[in-house]
């Protein structure tokens, strides 16, 4: 008797369990949702119901904050890399490493063989065009006596322009090197003067060095109290930097210090391998923190404005675009693309696409057909 009960019980439970079985796979076959007319409508049934969360759009005030790589480098007009303008040997040195210069303060002394031979044809030129200038004086005074013949001084008239002309030439190589011709003595050491003023940032100079005048230079000055920051900025987010009005630079030898500059030109082309263009910002550097070469980060911020914000999670990616699921009815939903304007932490700036009021899936929009 007892034999036969088991075996009923255990019929009795295949039996069970094979409905269980059967009452699962056509659950299972229940589709979590349904479309039409690209409305996507969640079944009675749908597993997808906990899976969504629906957030009404609002209109926030938002402060756009662009961080990227930046790079320090002196202002060209205020950095000079010198060498000797003369093949020679450097005799002396009037500088050193660190020291403040001012313009046309002399820096080092070459003597030259070439710069003798520069001297030699000024004087040489200088010599010619006033021995020319008497003869043409005087065949001017023989002419206007009627003792002169007018083919003399006409050659005397030719002579002399063609001596002004390589006198002038011959003043001009002078002046080139800093030199004023009036005050120039035949075989004098070229004195290099500095073109701007600034501070020596490298010294070079080894006395009694030879140089070719196409070697590397010697000094660099620079004038630091300014300074420009190179910052790449995507292509994508060039069209906020017109909005910019303030840049904040980050040093990680200063945390907690940030440093304010001015957004001095927007360079017009795009470097075709980064996909970024070049901002230079301008900042003072009294306190000498920003050194050339100098990696930082460059902080755009700007005005706060009145913008839709919604979550990041929210904005979906399509092949050529990005969109979003609105809420249509209860459990209804249909996709709408967006104009994405910026993301800031898990938020993203909506340009156009969505309206205040209009509610969107926050969260599970990824279960949803992509139509």
């Amino acid at each position: 008797m007892k034999q036969k009960l088991s075996f009923f019980l255990i019929i009795c439970l295949c039996v069970l369990l094979s409905f269980c079985s059967d009452k699962k796979e056509q659950t299972s076959d229940v589709a979590p949702y349904q479309v039409n007319n690209q409305v996507i409508s969640l079944t009675e049934n749908s597993n997808l119901k906990g899976r969504i969360k629906v957030t009404e759009v609002e209109v926030e005030d938002f402060t756009f904050d662009l961080v990227t790589a930046g790079l320090v480098k002196a202002i060209p007009n205020h950095y000079a890399e010198i060498a000797s303008p003369f093949s020679g040997r450097i005799i002396k040195s009037f500088i050193k490493l660190g020291q403040k210069v001012s313009v046309n303060q002399p820096l080092f002394e070459v003597s030259s063989l070439d710069y003798f031979e520069a001297q030699k044809d000024y004087f040489d030129s200088k010599q010619e065009y006033k021995q020319t200038s008497l003869n043409l004086k005087r065949q001017a005074d023989l002419l206007a006596n009627g003792v002169g013949v007018r083919q003399e001084y006409e050659e005397a008239e030719t002579e002399n322009s063609m001596a002004k002309a390589a006198f002038d030439n011959a003043t001009a190589a002078i002046k080139i090197y800093n030199v004023q011709p009036t005050s120039l003595v035949l075989g004098q050491p070229l004195i290099v003067r500095s073109p701007i003023e600034g501070e020596v940032l490298e010294n070079n100079i080894v006395l009694g060095q030879y140089i070719n005048d196409d070697a590397d230079p010697v000094i660099k000055i620079a004038a630091l109290n300014k300074i420009w920051i190179v910052g790449k900025v995507k292509e994508k987010d060039i069209q906020h930097l017109t909005k910019l009005n303030k840049v904040q630079i980050e040093l990680s030898a200063y945390p907690g210090e940030p440093i304010e500059g001015t957004i001095y030109h927007v360079n017009e082309i795009v470097d075709e391998e980064t996909r970024s263009i070049d901002v230079l910002i301008e900042v003072n550097n009294n306190d000498r923190k920003l050194k050339p070469g100098m990696y930082v980060n460059v902080r755009f911020i700007d005005q706060p404005e009145k913008v839709i914000l919604v979550p990041s999670r929210a904005v979906l990616q399509g092949e050529d675009d990005s969109f979003v699921f609105v809420e249509v009815a209860p459990n209804e939903y249909i996709r709408k693309n967006v104009v994405i304007g910026g993301v800031s932490g898990n938020q993203t700036v909506i340009l156009s696409g969505l309206e205040k009021g209009d509610k969107i899936v926050s969260e599970g929009g990824i279960y949803l057909p992509q139509l």
